[in-house]
């Protein structure tokens, strides 16, 4: 299995195009939930999707941006701006 969904793949292409620093910070994120998929689950929030249960873990330093992943086989799902206040 891909530890980056297709979407994810796309976002974060567009991401490293148009803001280097959120790429960046981004990919630190993801890093951290490959390395330390435990502690990345006690820091993230969680929602429910179709797909089934995704964490979300924000990207320090760039809120509202949120890595959307899944803890079966830690995979990185979606990166974008998400605001739980909003939902």
């Amino acid at each position: 299995m891909d530890s980056y969904s297709e979407i994810a793949d796309q976002q974060l292409d567009e991401l490293e195009a148009r803001d280097p620093a959120l790429y960046d910070a981004a990919l630190t994120v993801c890093e951290s939930i490959f390395d330390h998929p435990e502690r990345a689950q006690s820091l993230s929030g969680a929602i429910t999707t179709e797909q089934g249960i995704r964490m979300v873990l924000p990207v320090p330093g760039f809120p509202p941006y949120k890595v959307f992943w899944s803890t079966e086989v830690p995979r990185v799902e979606a990166v974008f701006p998400y605001d739980f206040r909003s939902r």
